[in-house]
């Protein structure tokens, strides 16, 4: 059960950006990094990272773990750490010269999935095969389900 309740919370995590993009369109969509270009002349972490999504990602997962009786703060934990990972993943796609929004197979789901689960294995006394277990299930979660959200108009791209 605990493993649903993981995932749960880290598809709220990653799903509450998403979902506020189709909601608010570019209503409070400020770029996250402000438009700051890295030394290697690439943006921070691009145009699609925004402080409406982050903040919106981590209140929405803080609810959802006290709603499904974690409790807030590992909501808060899994909604901000995954943040990081998605921030650090669209650091290193900047990197490689990757456009925002565009796909990485494995960067895309693992820091996110990792990072806040990682944070909470003490919180949470999880074993080594539960975090790997909940990130590949969230890996395999993401490539199955993406395109079906694709196709059902909530996401942009296919991925």
């Amino acid at each position: 059960m605990l493993i649903l309740k993981l995932l749960v919370l880290l598809t709220l995590a990653n799903g509450t950006p998403v979902i506020a993009r189709n909601i608010f369109a570019e209503r409070f969509a400020w770029p996250l990094d402000v438009g700051i270009k890295y030394f290697d002349g690439q943006p921070l972490f691009g145009s699609s990272k925004t402080v409406r999504g982050v903040v919106l990602s981590v209140l929405v997962t803080g609810a959802g773990g006290a709603l499904m009786g974690l409790g807030w703060k590992v909501g808060v934990v899994i909604g901000t750490l995954s943040m990081a990972g998605d921030l650090f993943s669209s650091f290193l796609k900047r990197r490689m010269k990757l456009p925002p929004s565009s796909r990485a197979l494995g960067l895309d789901q693992v820091p996110e999935s990792l990072f806040p689960l990682l944070a909470c294995q003490g919180m949470l006394a999880l074993s080594v095969t539960e975090v790997v277990t909940v990130v590949a299930i969230f890996f395999v979660g993401d490539v199955v389900f993406s395109p079906l959200f694709y196709k059902w108009k909530i996401r942009k791209r296919p991925y």
